[in-house]
């Protein structure tokens, strides 16, 4: 190995490079800063797919989101059963409530849109669907307000045209510069699941290297010489390349001639806290998303003082505010499709997470003596009651 730089062979005429460096061959680069590309589908496969923060907050959103008991009731009755109900029990045939509204949010949670199909005759819907958000294209029209919808799909497109009842329903989250699609929390967050990706990268890249720090060699030629030739620089490249990077060259004891010397490495204070920033960045991506760090396994984060307070925060601050804005909207959706106010709700006495504040709300209200049963009703969320009604 390493026979070109044996010095009982005749030598080629040296080059001599200008650089003060080089006599040192340095295994460790640097290269540029490489974000991913800012597109829907790039940062899916980044965020959500390749990365086990992103995926797990959205998750954990859509279904808990999804989960959330939902009431149908107006000013004067809250109903057991009705129409609504049903639709949104079984909205078609390939899905129950849970797929379709976990569908939903999750295309909100990663695109900041979401998008549902109406299939209706006469009257309610027959059918919901939920629509892709990669996929669909709004048309506005000369005064700013959308007047179709294009559904792409490879080569075929097909156009919803909006009426006086719109067959889509486009939920979008806020964004402060756009005025017809949302900005999602995946976008926020993009800076932070690069860093955590690449976090992830570099470690199994330490690792495939049998989890050794790089080294140099320095050469220190005959007669003093600085530097080697470009062949034998070329041929020490491709030497080491293929002898002693990767897995499978791990531990192979490597042999030097010709002036060469092997200088290891350790690890620099940068590369010690490497775990750190990947920590820092699982808890910014966790911040984006509205999910306690304590929820998602991220240590180092004493925020709460245990899980139990920590999840009620997460129903309160991130759960129920997405739950309702999105349930409103398809109550008013639904209601222009009705002919009549349609209100969706969460039913708060049904979720155990909130179960402790509730039961203190319900004994204020109910010792409070200075409040109608009317009143009380009205500050627990329930209709008035009917005239005869104990």
């Amino acid at each position: 190995m390493f026979e070109f730089l044996n010095k009982s062979k005749p030598q080629p005429v040296e080059e001599v490079k200008a650089s003060a460096t080089g006599p040192v061959v340095a295994w460790s680069t640097q290269g540029r800063v490489a974000w991913t590309p800012r597109d829907t589908a790039s940062l899916t496969r980044a965020g959500f797919t390749g990365n086990p923060i992103g995926f797990r907050a959205v998750k954990l959103i859509a279904e808990a989101a999804a989960a959330v008991p939902l009431l149908v009731q107006d000013r004067e009755r809250r109903y057991d059963a009705h129409p609504v109900q049903a639709l949104l029990a079984r909205p078609n045939a390939g899905q129950g409530r849970a797929e379709l509204l976990e569908a939903l949010f999750g295309q909100l949670l990663l695109t900041g849109n979401g998008y549902l199909e109406a299939v209706a005759d006469d009257g309610l819907p027959l059918e919901m669907h939920v629509l892709r958000s990669d996929r669909m294209r709004l048309i506005p029209g000369t005064d700013g307000w959308p007047v179709a919808y294009e559904y792409v799909v490879g080569a075929k497109k097909h156009r919803f045209v909006v009426g006086d009842v719109s067959p889509i329903c486009h939920i979008r989250s806020f964004h402060p510069q756009d005025d017809h699609y949302g900005f999602s929390p995946l976008q926020a967050a993009a800076g932070a699941i690069d860093v955590h990706n690449a976090a992830s990268r570099w470690s199994k890249a330490l690792l495939d290297n049998a989890a050794r720090p790089s080294g140099a060699i320095v050469y220190r030629g005959a007669d003093g010489q600085a530097s080697m030739s470009e062949d034998q620089y070329a041929r020490l490249v491709d030497e080491m390349e293929s002898q002693h990077q990767g897995a499978r060259n791990a531990g192979r004891p490597m042999l030097l001639e010709g002036g060469l010397d092997w200088k290891p490495m350790g690890f620099s204070p940068s590369d010690m806290e490497f775990q750190k920033t990947k920590e820092a960045a699982a808890r910014e991506i966790s911040i984006a998303f509205g999910v306690p760090p304590m929820l998602l396994g991220i240590p180092g984060d004493a925020t709460y003082a245990n899980y139990q307070e920590a999840n009620r925060a997460f129903y309160r601050l991130t759960v129920l505010p997405l739950a309702t804005r999105v349930v409103s909207a398809i109550a008013d959706w639904l209601s222009d499709f009705a002919g009549e106010r349609v209100e969706l709700r969460p039913d708060l006495d049904q979720i155990p997470a909130l179960s402790a504040e509730r039961d203190a709300q319900w004994r204020r209200v109910a010792d409070s003596t200075f409040l109608t049963t009317a009143e009380k009703r009205n500050l627990l969320g329930l209709p008035a009651l009917e005239v005869g009604d104990e």
